[in-house]
């Protein structure tokens, strides 16, 4: 077996005997839950045990969790954090100034809806009206997931809505360097109209209402990104500067 899988293999199984520590579960509890033998847990939790990501799922339930998270706790913390994720409404500026961004740190510019949607095979829309936003929110965790275990840097552009997902947002805080792009509602709302935004919300004629409220609801989750800047204020130029400056300090 290859080193680094020995490695992760020892780190997954950390993770669950630390969970179900925390949990008060014995050994035999948590078999008994999960459907797997005792025998095969302890081979997982001394790294010996080379679980299928099935499996793993069946342990996380009866731990509370999921197998993303267990894979997100067995992943080290990179100190350097080379990614830059991007959080805000949309309408924030997340792709004009993640594209500028990237540019000027000399790093790759991903939108995160993009992966989604190759990941998918379908459009953003299609994948909404199709399968509803539980499945795009899945589906997003998994690609943002597979993207960072992949990255060595990257600006990504996230979904407005990536901060309601509790385990995709501490994700993007523990691997990456996260900014809010804060704006005014009428900006927001503006730059909605410019990018002829045909979601649902959009069409309402409550629409700029519904902005207003929805980032008034999300703004204590955008607040906990580690930088905020006004876009508003500063302007595409000046809120590239800004963030420069932060994360190559």
């Amino acid at each position: 077996m290859r080193e680094e899988h020995q490695a992760l293999l020892g780190a997954v199984g950390s993770a669950v005997r630390g969970l179900r520590g925390q949990r008060g579960l014995t050994r035999r509890e948590l078999a008994r839950q999960s459907g797997l033998s005792e025998r095969f847990l302890a081979e997982l939790e001394t790294g010996e045990g080379n679980i299928s990501v099935a499996r793993l799922q069946d342990v996380a339930r009866a731990l509370g969790t999921s197998a993303g998270e267990i894979l997100v706790a067995a992943q080290p913390d990179r100190s350097d954090k080379r990614v830059v994720a991007l959080v805000g409404l949309r309408g924030a500026g997340k792709s004009t100034i993640g594209r500028a961004l990237a540019a000027k740190l000399r790093l790759p510019f991903v939108e995160l809806d993009a992966l989604v949607e190759r990941a998918a095979g379908l459009s953003l829309s299609a994948i909404f009206s199709l399968h509803g936003e539980a499945y795009y929110r899945r589906l997003a965790r998994e690609v943002l997931t597979r993207f960072l275990a992949q990255s060595d840097g990257a600006v990504v552009a996230t979904g407005g809505g990536i901060v309601t997902d509790r385990e995709a947002f501490r994700l993007l805080m523990r691997r990456c360097r996260t900014i809010w792009l804060q704006a005014t509602p009428e900006d927001h709302w503006k730059r909605v109209l410019q990018q002829g935004d045909v979601r649902p919300s959009a069409a309402s004629p409550h629409a700029q209402e519904e902005l207003r409220a929805l980032l008034k609801a999300r703004e204590p989750l955008y607040a906990q990104a580690e930088l905020a800047v006004d876009t508003s204020r500063l302007g595409i130029a000046g809120a590239v500067e800004a963030i420069a400056r932060q994360v190559a300090g």
